[in-house]
């Protein structure tokens, strides 16, 4: 340097401020650092306190350990710490909190106050740990106020209140979600903004911390591991299912050892995992919760250890893309297996039951003290009110009588010697009476009386509008013929597939089991030629110039050596010539990939063979399937249409559904008709 810019040592104050704003850059730093301790000290109830966003004051009260005396005397001094004592810890650390540069970096930029063992301890840029007996308390109460207020180049970069507390507020959140068995409570300006409790399992701890409006019934828990009594990870992934979803990657969350760490790389496992499940430029709402050997992880490479860095990424990723790849394959197959048992429900019958619909009508008109027409005062004539009350004019009978419901079968005319006996659907009456000998029948009571003539309406009335002779006394052959032919009103419900036409250039209209189907017919037919590419892989194309991919570690070698017989399989053919070079003399026929994707398919992404020929079916299956708008013969419409209700998995390989359904329940709810 020149003799004007000599090398100089900087005075403490300088360089410690210099050290804190690596640490503490703005205010939810400050909480991290906090909750960080407050974790490690074993507490079970933790309390987050705001104010103007944590610039002016930050509060973090806990039930854990404690402090002593001498502990406060020191804690606020540069690199003290109580949870590393050599470097070899480094590589098996077991807190959150290790590096003993928070307290002391708080103190540099804030008012830091601490109350606990009976003692209060305030340090800052301008105080050096002074103690002062305090009243005592379980746990420790750590107060940092003034943020910056000795540093104003610092402050003024700060952002408004509000949006400093909400990363306040998302900080807290990103801490107490791996946390389950500790109490969590955010104060912000006085009003509690969440409160979440103990003993939550990990689903309801993710929706209720993250606030989200899906109901937690949409989300599950995925659980694996590396194996063996001591693994070398496990992990827990919480998961939406596919109608939960995002247009982008932020609601994936990556936790390792209780710390949240960005990692594109187990966020990618999770990608590729829900691949084919989730419509285009849709991301799955999810968090990984991986607990690591501590050896095989390193968090001492980031100031705020935002990062880390593993000794061998590539088993986990795998292991976390298979585990959600088998949680939606399984999961779309018990849906599918519900939906088509729902939709191949049988109908419910219908029983019409003329004996029981006159009683109930006769006892209706009797409780209101009016006749069958309507008027007032008793009246044992003209039943021309209950005839209207059921059937709402004779036009009216067969709409009345099927409530809008499909029947399985109308039954009831009376036969000639027994007309109020039971006949198949009708129940059996209590007396039964002979129409050829009437005196030979006991006396009818009143309301007897009444209930047979309204039941004889009724059989009048069905044969009337239904254009079947009237049975008499006197028809020797209607019995026979009644047993011979099906009643003209026997109506079926009919399960049978109709094809209705194309809409909107997109989607081809069909109607099956009371459900009209409404299906998208580029999904549907890419889904088709999907499923006969991967039932029929086809053949392999032998490459002139062979591919050489070359590992970089033994463990790939051993990679490649365990699935090449698969490989094999499915069209690609490699040997190992030694050194870690791998050379590829076939490929599937369909794959138009580089070495260089051929490598970091296998390599990077660690990618099932089977994932290899998905992925290649699916492009090849999208590209070649009816495109929008493509005008189809009713033929070649019905045949996709009729298929796709068929198909087992109604999704296209890139996750879209291939079709949606209205039910007629669905439908008169739209247009406001009851039943």
């Amino acid at each position: 340097m020149s003799k004007e810019n000599p090398v100089k040592t900087l005075n403490t104050e300088v360089a410690r401020k210099i050290a804190a704003g690596e640490v503490i850059d703005r205010p939810n730093a400050i909480i991290r650092e906090l909750m960080d301790n407050a974790i490690d000290s074993g507490a079970d109830n933790i309390i987050v306190e705001i104010s103007d966003g944590g610039i002016e004051k930050t509060r973090i009260v806990d039930n854990g350990c404690g402090m002593t005396k001498d502990d406060l005397s020191t804690c606020a001094r540069p690199h003290a710490t109580s949870k590393i004592a050599s470097e070899t810890d480094l590589l098996n650390l077991t807190t959150l909190g290790f590096r003993g540069e928070a307290l002391s970096s708080i103190a540099a930029v804030c008012r830091l106050s601490i109350i606990s063992g009976g003692y209060k301890m305030r340090a800052s840029i301008t105080e050096d740990h002074i103690i002062e007996p305090a009243t005592p308390l379980n746990g420790t109460i750590v107060q940092a106020e003034g943020l910056f207020e000795n540093f104003p180049a610092r402050r003024q970069f700060l952002k408004r209140p509000a949006s400093e507390g909400l990363m306040c507020k998302n900080t807290f959140v990103e801490k107490s979600l791996p946390n389950t068995e500790i109490s969590f409570r955010f104060i912000q300006d006085g009003e509690i903004k969440l409160d979440l409790q103990k003993g939550q399992t990990l689903p309801e701890r993710f929706v209720k911390a993250m606030e989200l409006h899906e109901n937690i019934s949409l989300f599950n828990l995925i659980e694996n591991s590396s194996g063996g009594k001591n693994p070398d990870w496990s992990f827990k992934i919480v998961i939406g299912e596919p109608g939960v979803y995002r247009s982008n990657k932020k609601n994936i969350y990556i936790f390792v050892n209780g710390r949240r760490i960005q990692e594109y790389s187990l966020a990618q496992a999770i990608e590729y995992g829900s691949q084919g499940y989730f419509p285009n430029g849709t991301f799955p709402v999810a968090a990984a919760f991986i607990t690591m050997n501590p050896s095989l992880v390193d968090f001492n490479i980031h100031p705020a250890k935002k990062e880390a860095r593993f000794k061998d990424i590539s088993s986990l990723h795998h292991g976390i893309s298979t585990a959600v790849k088998r949680f939606f394959s399984e999961y779309t197959n018990r849906t599918m297996k519900a939906q088509a048992e729902k939709i191949q429900k049988a109908p419910e019958t219908f029983l019409f039951e003329p004996e029981k619909l006159a009683e109930k009508a006769l006892e209706s008109s009797e409780e209101k003290n009016e006749t069958p027409d309507g008027t007032a005062g008793r009246n044992n004539g003209s039943y021309s009110g209950l005839r209207s009350r059921f059937f709402g004019g004779t036009s009216n009978t067969l709409s009345m009588m099927t409530k809008e419901t499909p029947l399985n079968s109308w039954t009831g005319y009376a036969s000639k010697n027994a007309s109020y006996e039971k006949k198949s659907l009708f129940e059996e009456p209590k007396q039964k009476f002979s129409a050829d000998d009437k005196n030979s029948a006991p006396e009818l009571s009143e309301k007897q009386a009444k209930t047979k003539e309204i039941v004889d309406f009724m059989n009048k009335t069905i044969a009337a509008y239904s254009g079947t002779p009237q049975k008499t006394e006197n028809n020797d052959s209607s019995e026979k013929a009644e047993n011979s032919t099906q009643n003209p009103l026997q109506i079926q419900q009919k399960d049978d597939f109709h094809f209705i036409g194309s809409a909107l250039g997109t989607f081809l209209i069909a109607e099956k089991n009371n459900t009209l189907f409404i299906i998208d017919k580029h999904a549907a037919h890419e889904r088709m030629l999907f499923d006969q590419i991967m039932k029929n892989p086809g053949s392999v194309q032998t490459l002139l110039i062979p591919y050489i991919i070359e590992t970089s570690t033994k463990k790939d070698d051993e990679y490649l050596e365990s699935i090449k017989n698969e490989l094999k399989k499915v069209g690609f053919t490699c040997e190992n010539k030694g050194n870690g070079r791998w050379e590829f003399t076939t490929l599937h026929e369909r794959w138009n990939g580089t070495e260089e994707d051929l490598y970091h398919a296998l390599l990077d992404i660690k990618a099932n063979p089977k994932d290899l020929i998905y992925s290649i079916a699916a492009s090849t299956a999208c590209k070649a399937a009816v495109k929008d708008g493509t005008i189809l013969e009713d033929a070649a419409a019905e045949k996709i249409a009729r298929t796709a209700l068929q198909l087992e998995d109604p999704h296209c390989p890139h996750g879209r559904p291939c079709y949606t359904t209205i039910t007629r329940e669905n439908l008169f709810h739209l247009v406001r008709r009851t039943e």
